[in-house]
């Protein structure tokens, strides 16, 4: 056989595996989908719906959804994911208080006069300050 019909061969042999591969997780979570389904979950149904699950029938493979004040009759299959609630972290009353104005937001003179008046000359070391005219301005340095 000819070197190149062998690597042909090796390489449809790792593309089949690897669809057997990816064919059995998507098989997986699907499972693992259909057993996480319980009443009172939040779910998404795969025409974007949000809805909750009030009960589900097993047999028929139905699940009864409230969706505001609608309640629908679905396929099992029909809901994409279950909907987790995020935790709130623990650390949300240490952020800083959000207190920048808003874009376009105009600021009071009074707020703004409350703010620290920094002097330049005073971080000037020694050197520098005497070079200095005393009208304020530099002289240039040689």
């Amino acid at each position: 056989m000819d070197p190149i019909t062998i690597i042909m061969f090796g390489l449809i042999a790792v593309l089949i595996f690897f669809m057997f591969r990816n064919g059995k997780k998507r098989q997986q979570a699907m499972q693992e989908l259909q057993n996480s389904l319980r009443p009172g979950a939040e779910v998404m149904l795969q025409s974007g719906i949000f809805a909750t699950i009030e009960s589900i029938d097993e047999e028929e493979n139905r699940a009864t959804v409230r969706s505001g004040d609608s309640t629908i009759v679905v396929h099992r299959s029909a809901i994409a994911q279950v909907v987790k609630p995020v935790e709130a972290d623990a650390s949300e009353g240490e952020l800083a208080p959000d207190d920048d104005p808003e874009f376009g937001e105009r600021i009071s003179r009074e707020e703004t006069a409350a703010e620290p008046v920094i002097d330049l000359d005073a971080e000037k070391p020694a050197a520098d300050r005497d070079a200095d005219d005393e009208d304020g301005s530099e002289k240039p340095k040689a």
